[in-house]
């Protein structure tokens, strides 16, 4: 990642300035905002891999527990009292009932820990049985956490599109999953060990972000890095 490092500021803990907000962007995707002790994350995507071996799919059934290592491996980190799920939380809308008692026993104990806040995506529209509390979204001060991006939206973060980014840098490119937002809207990546990404200059993104004013921060194996715009490409 040597060509991402020298773009990353030379502050031991990246942040994000976001609608007047100051957050903490983590090598996992997920994202600390210390003011409200809240850890927010998108797109879990528990038991996908179960759901396709379901279908005959012959893939191995364990990204949930590596997404619940991550996920308490943030917790643990930030000491966050409550986590945010910006949808999608699970694969289909039946798949709580799919995981493991070993991987449900995981998750009480989270939800029994923090106070947990389950928004609703396409994938979980309607709530499940865990712990915690299930909305579609939920407003805090001036920001609104949701699922889905909106356009000419103010302040709102979200998930669903999975962002990444594709940077080149003396002939050399790096492509990994980012946190993007232009001040107005922010959109997470995922955070299920399973999940895939999109180009933020894809159009799937197009017309909902404000290109002049983007700012990308890219997941690393140990950190974030803040990278121009300028060096991003399309492929």
């Amino acid at each position: 990642m040597s060509q991402v490092q020298v773009q990353a500021s030379e502050t031991e803990t990246p942040i994000v300035r976001f609608a007047g907000q100051i957050f903490e962007p983590l090598p996992s995707g997920g994202l600390y905002w210390h003011a409200q002790d809240t850890l927010l994350v998108a797109d879990l995507h528990f038991e996908k891999m179960a759901s396709f071996a379901r279908r005959g799919q012959m893939l191995p059934p364990y990204d949930t527990a590596m997404t619940l290592s991550r996920l308490e491996g943030d917790l643990r980190r930030t000491g966050a009292r409550r986590l945010i799920a910006l949808g999608d939380s699970f694969h289909r809308a039946d798949s709580s009932r799919l995981v493991t008692p070993a991987d449900r026993a995981r998750l009480d104990t989270i939800t029994a820990m923090v106070d947990c806040v389950w928004l609703t995506g396409n994938h979980d529209p309607a709530p499940h049985d865990m712990g915690g509390t299930s909305q579609p979204e939920l407003t805090i001060g001036d920001i609104t956490l949701t699922h889905e991006p909106r356009r000419g939206a103010k302040g709102l973060i979200c998930g669903h599109l999975h962002p990444a980014a594709h940077i080149e840098m003396d002939g050399r490119s790096v492509r990994r999953p980012c946190f993007v937002h232009d001040n107005r809207l922010m959109i997470l990546p995922a955070y299920g060990a399973s999940t895939g990404s999109i180009n933020i200059l894809s159009p799937a993104f197009a017309g909902l972000l404000h290109l002049p004013s983007l700012e990308v921060t890219m997941l690393g194996k140990d950190r974030t890095y803040p990278v121009s715009p300028r060096r991003l490409v399309l492929s």
